[in-house]
């Protein structure tokens, strides 16, 4: 991992922008952070107009995929765009238009042990300030933005004695939230390679993007690496298997509304 290069730097985008010229340009795109803001409530995480419209007219002539974290119904719904694949979950369900659609089969068999899990870490975080539980299909999340820095210690140790029961389950990090998973060998990267398979975007004269923001991400920027290239959203110097980055939400709009400007 090291530190991305800035994309906005005149040089690294136009070299950019040059070698999408002369490809097929599938983009795959994280939702939270990345597309939408990230908020203290995530039900109230909506993309701006101004985003929403450049990604329906980038949908309109690319392959678009959002691949996130949220459950699959939930991340359509926020989206809302029935001409763009949904990989929700990490890619643990995946659905588009023609009919694509793969449920991974070892995370169903997760399904019970994640609902006893759910219950479990409800009673951990009951009195903990600000955490929250979020039940999804395939994984529970622990989330704790709202939590007082002194007490997110207290969120890490429930996380993982909850987890220590369920040998069928793991927990990662992703920011200001713990999620419990079914311990497959899955995650965004191997989504986004299924989708390439799948969709026949495996041939020499496709250039796949993935932008996203969250440790999730990284998964996907290794599994496009020397096929692909990966794009961080967010602060200079961190690190990560990133191509690039950009600073923020409004910057990907602008990226996108250069790859339509170029009609890629």
């Amino acid at each position: 991992m090291r530190p991305p290069q800035y994309l906005f730097d005149t040089q690294a985008l136009e070299a950019l922008l040059a070698r999408l010229e002369r490809h097929t340009t599938p983009l795959f795109l994280d939702y939270d952070g990345t597309l939408a803001p990230i908020v203290d409530d995530p039900e109230q995480a909506r993309m701006a107009p101004a985003m929403r419209t450049a990604l329906e007219r980038l949908a309109a002539r690319h392959t678009v995929a959002v691949v996130s974290g949220r459950d699959l119904a939930a991340l359509q719904q926020f989206v809302g765009l029935d001409n763009v694949y949904y990989a929700g979950s990490h890619g643990f369900e995946i659905t588009g238009p023609g009919g694509v659609h793969e449920a991974n089969a070892e995370a169903e068999a997760c399904i019970e042990a994640l609902g006893a899990a759910a219950q479990d870490l409800e009673a951990e975080l009951a009195d903990i300030p600000g955490a929250a539980l979020e039940r999804k299909r395939y994984a529970v999340a622990a989330h704790y933005r709202n939590t007082p820095e002194a007490a997110v210690p207290r969120v890490t140790a429930a996380v993982e004695a909850v987890t220590s029961r369920y040998p069928e389950l793991r927990y990662g990090a992703g920011k200001m939230v713990y999620e419990l998973q079914p311990d497959v060998d899955w995650d965004k990267g191997r989504a986004v390679l299924w989708l390439l398979d799948a969709l026949a975007l495996s041939r020499g004269d496709a250039l796949p993007l993935y932008i996203g923001d969250d440790w999730t991400d990284e998964h996907a920027f290794r599994a496009l690496e020397g096929r692909g290239i990966g794009i961080f959203v967010g602060e200079p110097g961190r690190a990560t298997e990133a191509d690039y980055r950009v600073a923020d939400i409004d910057e990907v709009r602008q990226l996108f509304e250069l790859i339509l400007e170029g009609a890629h």
